[in-house]
């Protein structure tokens, strides 16, 4: 048992890693739950296309309206206390929706100002927390720290949550709502025996938020590296959602795939990417991280361009569970180069703009992928998003060097005063 306690959780990221870990684990336990049980509990009150899509987007639209200003908090107050504040103010909300179904006064309008509320108050908790782990982990670390975040989210959230939210809803509506109470009760716990200096990570603050926010934005639009690991996401992100956004459409009509075999997909999408993770701090070792980002992003390019191909439900299968692996060693290696190049003070609000990055390219993906579906088909899509990253992976090949070690630049461009003596 020591020995697999040893290799999910080296005991050179420390006890305070394993807190974080195991609190984040938890907490998606319960947010997996949801990804079932929220649309469940929409569509026990509705029907209504617009309505159902309304609540869907209450849920995103937090991370567009307040995901900056959660960013600029994060580096102004104590950072453990404001993640352990709003997850016990999700815990409330959920508490509340409970009360509310039991007692059968439940209608939609309280399920989507409960969706947006829960919503909003995630955003400043996820941005928060994905602060901790390079306050707690050396920069050598921070992609095996980042890979084992990542293996808990593919598990609990995407895996094992929504089939289990399912279940719970078919045995009461309110049920998977009140264990989701419990599992965000217990990563506030778990997240307060993390052993982070007290306060908040500037000694002084006297500004305003919004001044907070422009000096985050000029730090990354100051540093090359980091600056153009923004705008591979932004594009990236818009060639992945064109297709994505109808994915379902894709599936049903040209694969021939039944609607049970389309859960299957994100199922074995979500098993390469526990592959990909896991197997993230080997490859690390092993790959310089300017040929890992580089092959990562080609096989993205290529998979785009296998998916507009592919017909048959036996290439689909394959295919998903790779993406699934290489695109969760991006996700890891992303996070892990902008955490080494970023510097602690800033850490919320650069990866705020992050978010704001994935969630606007996601946005603008999805709207063109319907107009390109509507005009040329299901498939034309992925060649847009063949031919889209594919131009950009050219764009950037260079770059990927200089992103890749984008700490080294970050380190040069410092002040005089701000380099360590000697």
């Amino acid at each position: 048992m020591s020995r697999l306690v040893e290799t999910v959780f080296p005991e050179r990221l420390g006890r305070s890693f394993r807190w974080l870990v195991l609190g984040s684990w938890v907490s998606n336990i319960g947010d997996g739950l949801m990804l079932a049980a929220g649309p469940l509990l929409v569509a026990s009150q509705t029907r209504e296309p617009v309505l159902v899509a309304a609540a869907a987007m209450a849920q995103q639209l937090p991370w567009l309206m307040f995901g900056l200003v959660a960013g600029a908090l994060a580096d102004r107050l104590d950072r453990r206390l404001l993640v352990m504040a709003m997850d016990g103010v999700r815990a409330v909300l959920l508490a509340g929706l409970c009360v509310v179904i039991y007692t059968g006064h439940v209608n939609v309008w309280l399920v989507m100002l409960a969706l947006f509320l829960h919503g909003t108050a995630e955003v400043f908790a996820d941005t928060t927390a994905g602060t901790l782990t390079p306050m707690l982990v050396e920069k050598a670390d921070l992609g095996i720290a980042n890979s084992r975040i990542m293996a808990g989210f593919l598990t609990a959230n995407q895996l094992v949550g929504p089939a289990i939210g399912a279940f719970l809803f078919a045995i009461g509506m309110a049920v998977p709502f009140t264990v989701q109470v419990s599992c965000v009760s217990v990563a506030v716990l778990l997240i307060s025996r993390i052993a982070t200096p007290r306060g908040a990570v500037r000694e002084h603050v006297d500004t305003h938020v919004r001044q907070d926010i422009v000096e985050g934005v000029r730090w990354l639009a100051g540093n090359g590296p980091v600056r153009t690991l923004a705008l591979v996401i932004v594009a990236f992100n818009i060639t992945w959602a064109a297709p994505w956004s109808v994915l379902v459409l894709w599936t049903l009509e040209r694969v021939g795939i039944d609607a049970a075999g389309f859960g299957l997909l994100a199922t074995a999408s979500a098993l390469g990417g526990l592959v990909g993770t896991f197997a993230y701090g080997r490859i690390e070792e092993r790959v310089p991280l300017a040929t890992l980002m580089r092959a990562v992003l080609l096989c993205e390019v290529v998979f785009h361009l296998a998916m507009a191909f592919t017909t048959s439900p036996y290439a689909a299968y394959p295919l998903m569970f790779f993406f699934g692996a290489y695109a969760f060693v991006w996700g890891t290696l992303s996070n892990a180069v902008r955490q080494r190049a970023v510097p602690t003070e800033f850490q919320g609000r650069v990866g705020s703009v992050y978010m704001l990055c994935v969630m606007g390219g996601m946005l603008v993906g999805s709207l063109l992928g319907g107009l390109i579906a509507r005009q040329w088909g299901v498939t034309a899509p992925w060649w847009f998003a063949f031919v889209g990253s594919g131009l950009t992976l050219a764009l950037v090949w260079r770059e990927l060097a200089k992103i890749a070690h984008a700490d080294e630049v970050a380190g040069a461009n410092l002040p005089e005063e701000a380099h360590p003596a000697g």
